[in-house]
């Protein structure tokens, strides 16, 4: 059973990693320039989701790549498909959102991503980063994990390989994906002026005939995250845990990684010096 919420940690004067997807990258880099902490940035192509096996070894990597300086990783990530569960803590403590992807993120928390997707689950999300770096047309980076390729640069590769009848016909049943949808949502964070991505993004949704809105994004929990505010709506796992999920409301939960008995010595003594203690909640951690 769940237990009551219990108030955030507010964690400043650490080193921070934030490891994110380019998607994020805007938000990341605006709220690391304002944290009281130090962050180090990395980021990876959000064009790795295609290969979440991948995703997660290259996350992976950089979370054992952490210096001894680095007193927490943060992933500016969700659960995103199933591509972060697996990943381990190792010498520092692993933060990242309780979230099933970077919608949730960019929405603010659970609740709102919940309300918007029993009002409208067939919603295709268009974000200014995803759209600036040429990844608009693929569903696998935003909201429902089918994959929405592009429709006339699709149907000029059939017709090369296969001849118009059969790209025809090809495309009648990849046309099948479009059903799933009936709006196409631009997510406005604020912090670049966006009326041309939010232009493309209404072309395309009445190209497809869905209906179009521009919603404001809410990015708390990225600045949370950064800041060290590592309430109810983060998981922290200490180093030597593993990420799993858990199939509920918390969407992740951490659980003891195989081998972690061999982590070294310097798992022990961060607990006992008040920098490296400040930010890792064991109610976050241990639920």
């Amino acid at each position: 059973m769940r237990q009551p919420a219990e108030e955030p940690r507010h964690a400043s004067g650490l080193r921070l990693l934030a490891i994110t997807c380019d998607i994020l990258l805007r938000p990341v880099y605006f709220f690391a320039a304002r944290s009281p902490n130090t962050v180090d940035v990395v980021h990876l192509s959000a064009e790795l989701h295609a290969e979440p096996l991948t995703l997660r070894e290259r996350i992976q990597q950089r979370i054992d790549a952490a210096g001894p300086e680095v007193d927490a990783v943060v992933l500016a990530y969700g659960l995103c498909g199933g591509a972060t569960a697996g990943l381990t803590a190792r010498a520092a403590p692993l933060v990242l959102p309780r979230a099933h992807d970077c919608v949730t993120i960019f929405l603010g928390d659970r609740d709102r991503y919940r309300s918007e997707h029993e009002g409208t689950p067939g919603t295709y999300w268009y974000v200014q980063d995803q759209m600036d770096r040429g990844n608009d047309l693929k569903g696998w980076l935003l909201g429902d994990a089918a994959r929405a390729e592009d429709v006339e640069a699709t149907r000029t590769e059939y017709v090369e390989r296969f001849g118009e009848d059969n790209a025809a016909y090809l495309m009648e049943a990849l046309g099948e994906w479009r059903l799933r949808y009936e709006r196409g949502a631009f997510l406005d964070t604020g912090l670049a002026p966006a009326e041309e991505a939010e232009r493309r993004a209404r072309e395309q949704s009445e190209r497809r005939g869905w209906r179009f809105e521009r919603t404001l994004a809410d990015l708390k929990l990225v600045r949370q995250l950064l800041f060290g505010e590592w309430g109810d709506d983060f998981q922290v796992l200490q180093p030597g845990e593993r990420l799993e999920m858990s199939y509920d409301d918390d969407i992740v939960r951490a659980a003891t990684a195989v081998g972690s008995e061999s982590l070294p010595e310097r798992n022990a003594s961060m607990k006992s010096t008040p920098k490296a203690s400040a930010p890792v909640s064991r109610s976050a951690a241990s639920r």
